[in-house]
């Protein structure tokens, strides 16, 4: 499956604890999996490891999140908003489809 999305856009959550906010996104795992800055924060508990030294605790990390609970965010509606794929001179865009705007 092929998917419109890619590294450092800008993207709203459909569904979940976490829905309506605004992220960029990090990195894609897998294929269908994504991390997003600031959503899908989870508290990971540590052993302390002396011979690293490493101290323990409790840290506080993004978590995947799967690619159909995000969409693409235009900052010019401040909505949410579709991705239509435009060719100019051989060149693939990516385009919003509400304002025909290409995306960063």
């Amino acid at each position: 499956m092929i998917h419109k999305l890619r590294c450092n856009d800008e993207v709203i959550v459909l569904t979940g604890r976490d829905k309506g906010k605004i992220g960029i996104i990090k990195c894609f795992i897998k294929n269908k999996l994504v991390i997003v800055k600031g959503i899908n924060i989870i508290k990971k508990h540590s052993k302390p490891n002396p011979a690293i030294s490493h101290a323990g605790g409790i840290i506080e990390k993004e978590a995947a999140i799967h690619i159909s609970n995000i969409t693409i965010y235009n900052n010019k509606t401040s909505k949410a908003d579709k991705i239509k794929i435009k060719y100019e001179q051989g060149i693939k865009k990516r385009i919003f489809k509400s304002n025909n705007q290409n995306i960063k």
